[in-house]
């Protein structure tokens, strides 16, 4: 298994991080993907994968949450970091009208230089869109990148759909929400195709039942799994099978 989405360089994880790792490994993740917040995150996160490089790989990015009126600056360090680093794609990019729309115009500009780093580089996206959906698509579908995840995926069959059809390779991000009580993911699920979908926690965020309001870790991976088997109706081995392909497919693993 291929947890495409954690961030288990934060503060949360500074106690136990090596609990944590052993028991990913004991459910079978044999790698994580580390996608980068803001610049103070930077350091966090190369430092946690200093410590564990054969299973933790990089990706560098702006949250669109954290762009702010500095954000030209910030994003001046990221693709300096870019250009010096070993990162497999850029992310988590995207953007986000839940909380706030003060920054609005900030981050589309954010998110379309970012996305043309990841054209010019040939890296794949990392998406988040919250409250942003349909603008989200349409700057993808505009912007010539041709390889990336909607991380945590939990719209409509429609968008999922529209996604899934956007010129090149596109994946879906399942995770924790899946398994939320009066969640619609599943029945939209029935219509995606399972080589479409890629596994993730975005731990310590969404943790997955039956450890809901707890901190997330790459080890509750193995409730999404099974969740998705059920969905499917194919065995956890296959579930992992095909994920884990799909991954390897998107990040050239």
């Amino acid at each position: 298994m291929i947890d495409t989405h954690t961030h288990i360089y934060v503060n949360d994880f500074d106690l136990d991080i090596k609990d944590v790792m052993a028991r990913a490994e004991l459910i079978g993740v044999t790698q994580m993907i580390l996608p980068n917040n803001n610049v103070e995150s930077i350091q966090q996160m190369k430092s946690l994968h200093e410590s564990f490089p054969n299973k933790l790989l990089m990706a560098i990015g702006l949250h669109p949450t954290d762009v702010t009126s500095d954000y030209l600056d910030q994003l001046e360090i990221i693709s300096q970091e870019l250009r010096e680093g070993k990162y497999i794609a850029i992310g988590e990019v995207g953007l986000d009208y839940y909380w706030d729309t003060q920054f609005k115009n900030q981050q589309k500009d954010a998110f379309r230089l970012q996305l043309d780093w990841a054209k010019e580089s040939e890296l794949p996206v990392i998406i988040h869109s919250r409250k942003a959906m349909q603008e989200t698509i349409t700057m993808v579908k505009n912007s010539g990148v041709k390889r990336g995840v909607f991380h945590s995926f939990s719209g409509s069959k429609e968008e999922a759909l529209q996604i899934l059809s956007l010129n090149g390779d596109w994946f879906l991000g399942i995770n924790g929400v899946l398994t939320f009580k009066n969640c619609k993911l599943p029945e939209v699920l029935t219509s995606i195709p399972l080589e479409k979908i890629v596994l993730e926690t975005d731990a310590p965020y969404l943790t997955p039942q039956p450890y809901r309001g707890q901190r997330n870790e790459p080890a509750y991976l193995q409730y999404i799994v099974e969740k998705l088997a059920e969905i499917y109706n194919v065995s956890i081995e296959k579930i992992d099978e095909i994920t884990t392909k799909n991954a390897k497919d998107l990040f050239l693993l």
